[in-house]
């Protein structure tokens, strides 16, 4: 049976883990036999989380209440992953937010800062008490970033910026840890129907046909899936060694081919 297990007696970290692509994510790789420590603001859906997967097996997991926009709660994080199973193989950085769409001039300096801080600064943290750990296993970090870091989006600068500098950063970290074979990988998916998504929608006026705005934008015709987000991330995991500072679109092909975009007058 194990070795039918793609990340057999592995220990990962999830920020963002308990709902979304986060959720989809640790179930992933608890399927694939491995030990998730995954975090979250919201104790109740972690909990539930925790106790469904570990029933199911074949892995196992651990939810811990963390607030990622606190360095202490990252350190606490990294700790109790460490004390618990002895190692860290791979960090994935997810938690973030897409605060609702409004034009750059209706945005205040404090609010792009605590995005900054909230999708930005808490995934360079996170790689950086982790990294100790995943220097001596050979490990890997995934961070997850979004399309629109390479394509823009409308009415979202700060939480574009946000996402570019996570490519960027997943790059120039693939750099510095190279010495210690220690990869560095990004995922950028496009629409994908999460709980997030779903709050975007009701912002609008007409949320069903904001979800169906959000599935045509992708060539395939859909949105993506909590399980595919965590299929790709196993990928780069356990398959994809020969591979670092990548960029993994996982759009449905949302980037290609030309179309009706101006909104000149």
């Amino acid at each position: 049976m194990a070795s039918a297990l793609r990340y057999h007696e592995k220990v990962v970290i999830v920020t963002g883990g308990s709902r979304g692509i986060g959720r989809g994510i640790v179930r992933v790789f608890v399927q694939n036999g491995a030990k998730v420590v995954f975090c979250a603001l919201g104790v109740e859906a972690g909990q539930t989380l925790e106790t469904e997967l570990n029933n199911a097996g074949p892995g196992l997991c651990l939810f811990v209440h963390c607030d990622i926009s606190k360095e202490d709660d990252i350190k606490r994080l990294i700790t109790v992953c460490v004390e618990r199973f002895g190692r860290i193989d791979c960090l994935v950085n997810n938690a973030g937010w897409h605060p609702p769409h409004k034009p750059t001039d209706e945005t205040s300096a404090q609010e792009f800062r605590d995005l900054l801080n909230l999708n930005l600064v808490s995934y360079f943290l996170g790689a950086k008490y982790a990294l100790p750990y995943l220097r001596q296993t050979k490990g890997n970090i995934i961070n997850v970033s979004s399309l629109v870091a390479s394509i823009g989006q409308k009415h979202a600068a700060p939480y574009v910026a946000t996402k570019g500098a996570i490519v960027a950063m997943t790059k120039a970290m693939a750099v510095d840890e190279s010495r210690y074979q220690v990869r560095v990988n990004c995922i950028s998916p496009s629409n994908i129907m999460t709980p997030l998504w779903e709050e975007l929608a009701e912002h609008t006026a007409d949320a069903s046909g904001a979800i169906k705005e959000g599935e045509n934008a992708q060539l395939v015709g859909r949105m993506g899936t909590e399980t595919e987000c965590g299929l790709a991330a196993l990928f780069l995991a356990a398959d994809a060694t020969f591979c670092t500072g990548i960029d993994l679109f996982l759009s449905g092909g949302a980037e290609l081919n030309y179309s009706h975009k101006s909104q000149i007058p």
